[in-house]
């Protein structure tokens, strides 16, 4: 089977020096990968560029993005080729550097213009962040026949609300499954379908859960 794994963050930058992103390194979507390489699926892996796992990365192709635009055109890129299945479990940044302002001397907002580094010497600044593009949404129009799996990580609440948000991005994705895992999910994963829930209790039995898809 021809497989797409994604992994790692992307980031938003706020300058040419700066940049928002978050603390995903890599390793679960890179160990994916590698698990189904080594049950003979060929393995493209789009790996963020500020992945910080060191782990071999053993997928036969390697393509490495940036910024969540930067991710979705190596999907657009790829549509027209045969997919058979997506492990979307890239963390894409939620939000982007939006407009800046900058206070003035008699305490109001005005426009900021960022340079290629921003100055710290002109004191505080005011920095919008918008929502980025969601990336998952798009994959099944660009993707018809492809298996599709998503990824839930969820920091607040209880496992009932982790498995509630898997659920929903199901029906809003057009998704075939959606891994829940996170501080509210607690320990394991739970491999989330329209049909059905099945908790897994370690790394190793998820990738098996996920091979048996293919």
């Amino acid at each position: 089977m021809n497989c797409i794994v994604t992994a790692g963050p992307t980031f938003e930058p706020l300058d040419d020096v700066r940049r928002l992103t978050n603390f995903s390194t890599g390793r679960l979507g890179t160990r994916l990968a590698n698990f189904l390489v080594a049950r003979g699926h060929r393995v493209t892996l789009f790996i963020g560029e500020s992945a910080t796992y060191a782990g071999e990365r053993r997928a036969q192709s390697l393509q490495a993005f940036s910024t969540t635009a930067d991710l979705r055109s190596q999907f657009l890129a790829t549509a027209g080729k045969k997919v058979d299945a997506i492990f979307h479990a890239a963390a894409v940044s939620d939000f982007a550097f939006g407009k800046m302002f900058a206070r003035s001397a008699t305490g109001k907002l005005k426009p900021f213009r960022p340079a290629k580094k921003i100055s710290t010497r002109g004191g505080s600044l005011f920095v919008e962040l918008v929502p980025t593009p969601k990336i998952l949404p798009e994959l099944r129009g660009w993707f018809p026949r492809a298996l599709i799996v998503g990824w839930k990580f969820e920091a607040d609440g209880q496992r009932a609300d982790a498995l509630n948000a898997a659920a929903n991005q199901l029906n809003n994705c057009a998704t075939d499954f959606c891994v829940a895992n996170g501080p509210a999910y607690g320990p394991g994963f739970n491999l989330v379908s329209t049909t059905r829930q099945k908790h897994l209790a370690s790394e190793n039995k998820l990738f098996s859960a996920l091979a048996r898809l293919l």
